[in-house]
């Protein structure tokens, strides 16, 4: 029957290095597996699972329970790294979902499967030969694979970048194709925000150049342009689903860019008018507001610094 350390010696077999091989990577091996303390390895499945569920698996079944904080070290010291190995796939489902949705999910590859169903039989050295003959060859297909679904972006400067896929990054995209050369001409991108990789664009040394010192990626907001023209630095937030630049946050910024040499520009964008309609009683008076089904268009609250190339 599908035990702990059962997992693990299956793991240390496929080759995971040390930091994996401990109680809570073989739990989510079992948790992605379905297997409980009553089944066989032979009965393994395959289910879509979220972080979430696979910790009710392990409590339910195993005992085991981590607090609910306990979410982020299960994705990144367990979960990226059986990505990073080809064991499982993330979003088989729906290949394009952002990769900070909640609706994420988890499962294992099917020739994993067809692997982990063999573990304590007599086929197992050779089932287990045969998959790492073939994982390399699947990494390198997956990986191709994912960067396809990246979003392509060219910043003002020239230069080319990738977003991961979804979310608010197509919304990202909009804004430096479309914001920046009609409101910022000749601005400089100094820091893009992504989810699946903290951030994208990370200029420390022009940031550090007018005063800015960043501890703390998260509290930054989603682009971060320099519009040496007027001096000003222009602190966009993009909103798909929650985030506009309210009170609470305006402040924030301020704070977080009061070393700021150059006079700060606050802006909320959005996809659609009809994400601006849910936020617009929340959105602070000292900002402007850029919708990508209005590219050529801000509407202007009260504040003191307009951007625009009407000026």
């Amino acid at each position: 029957m599908a035990t702990v350390d059962e997992a693990i010696d299956a793991l240390t077999q496929l080759g995971f290095p040390r930091q994996q091989l401990n109680e809570r990577s073989g739990l989510v091996l079992l948790a992605l597996l379905d297997l409980t303390p009553d089944k066989p390895w032979s009965e393994a499945t395959a289910p879509l699972r979220g972080i979430t569920p696979m910790m009710e698996h392990m409590a339910e079944h195993y005992g085991k329970r981590y607090a609910p904080n306990s979410r982020e070290t299960v994705r990144r010291q367990t979960v990226h790294q059986f990505l990073q190995g080809g064991l499982i796939l993330q979003n088989p489902d729906q290949p394009d979902r952002p990769v900070n949705s909640g609706k994420t999910t988890y499962q294992i590859s099917s020739f994993a499967l067809d692997l982990l169903r063999a573990y304590g039989q007599q086929d197992w050295v050779l089932a287990l030969r045969r998959y790492q003959l073939r994982v390399e060859a699947l990494k390198e297909r997956w990986e191709k694979k994912r960067q396809l679904q990246r979003i392509p972006v060219v910043l003002p400067d020239g230069a080319d970048i990738t977003l991961s896929p979804g979310g608010q990054n197509v919304l990202i995209a909009a804004l430096v194709k479309d914001f920046c050369p009609m409101f910022t001409p000749g601005g400089r991108v100094l820091y893009i925000g992504d989810a699946d990789e903290k951030f994208a664009v990370y200029d420390r040394k022009g940031l550090e150049a007018l005063g800015v010192v960043i501890e703390e990626h998260g509290k930054m907001p989603d682009l971060v342009v320099h519009y040496a023209d007027r001096d000003w630095l222009v602190l966009i937030e993009a909103v798909t689903s929650h985030g506009p630049v309210d009170a609470k946050r305006h402040e924030e910024l301020q704070t977080l860019f009061a070393g700021s040499t150059a006079g700060l520009v606050f802006v909320t964008s959005f996809l659609d008018r009809r994400t601006l309609a849910k936020y617009v009683g929340d959105i602070s008076w000292e900002t402007e507001v850029w919708v990508a089904e209005s590219p050529t268009h801000l509407i202007h609250f009260n504040g003191d610094r307009f951007l625009g190339p009407y000026e």
